[in-house]
């Protein structure tokens, strides 16, 4: 059994039986900011062959064509048999989320990444914003009220002309997406969505190198600790924590080398992740930047 038959699979909601890996790569920041683009297609190559199938892009990240063109190699390399065992999801970004503009905006990230059909297509904010400001981030005087009915009916007859297999809005009742790590837990939000049946899917796994609200997993006291009693990396200890989680989580390397071992370890490791369980731990209380999380940063410096 390779590595990639070995990250487990969880079923989505609503989604007739469609699964999807609990490990995923996250592309929030691989061209965010700009990073070159072969570089940005040469770390995903690389984290096919170490097991990667679950890519995690959205239009207003700009990696959906490095994630488009690293899938052509590797088919074209073996790495894979065919497309059918990925699994790529990406976003419907405000400035499109509008009546009218979302199976053209799906189309156009089909075209990047070079597919006929996404595994997951999400509407990326409960927002929408006006199409002739698309810069990144949204000023205030530029969001608008959501025609949800009508936006959704479009996401709807993606689905059922084949352009997406599953659909869901971040967040809904059925799924919600945040940062999730060993530094934020968002551990009374897991005990609810656990209660009421919903997916709860988190980024940032490895931490949240950059933003705004400015934690990494670096900071904390008690994963060096772990580090030492495990004898695996921080992103291991980082990325064993996330699976043992159970529900499903993407990382961010673009270093190569950086993933390396580190599917096996959450797997084989005898020492699981709930050492860095931090009960009590202030950043369980920290509230979000302006309401949203904006983007991944990984911690490229481990």
């Amino acid at each position: 059994m390779n590595m990639a038959e070995k990250i487990p699979t969880v079923e989505l909601i609503s989604g007739g039986g469609y699964k999807i890996p609990l490990l995923g790569m996250g592309m929030g920041t691989a061209t965010f900011p700009p990073t070159i683009f072969e570089a940005t297609k040469k770390a995903i190559l690389e984290a096919i062959k170490l097991g990667y199938r679950h890519f995690d892009t959205a239009a207003v990240y700009g990696s959906e064509e490095p994630i488009g063109q690293a899938i052509k190699e590797a088919l074209r390399l073996g790495l894979v048999k065919s497309r059918d065992e990925f699994f790529i999801t990406s976003k419907l970004w405000c400035t499109d989320a509008h009546p009218g503009l979302v199976k053209p905006t799906l189309r156009k990230s089909l075209e990047n990444l070079k597919l006929d059909y996404l595994d997951l297509y999400l509407i990326h904010w409960p927002v929408s914003a006006k199409p002739e400001f698309d810069k990144f981030p949204v000023k205030k005087e530029n969001f608008l009220l959501m025609d949800f009915r009508d936006v959704w009916a479009d996401m709807e007859e993606c689905q059922n002309k084949g352009l997406t297999k599953c659909i869901y809005h971040l967040p809904v009742h059925v799924a919600f997406t945040v940062e999730l790590n060993p530094l934020w837990q968002q551990t009374q939000l897991r005990k609810f969505c656990a209660s009421n049946g919903i997916l709860l899917t988190g980024y940032a796994v490895l931490g949240s190198k950059g933003t705004l609200w400015g934690w990494t997993a670096r900071s904390s006291r008690r994963l060096p600790k772990a580090k030492a009693k495990a004898r695996l990396s921080l992103r291991s200890i980082c990325l064993r924590w996330a699976f043992e989680y159970g529900g499903p989580c993407t990382s961010k390397e673009l270093q190569q080398g950086q993933n390396e071992g580190e599917l096996g370890d959450i797997r084989l490791g005898a020492y699981g992740g709930r050492a860095a369980e931090n009960r009590g731990n202030p950043t369980d209380q920290r509230l979000p930047w302006r309401g949203f999380h904006l983007c991944e940063w990984a911690l490229q410096d481990y």
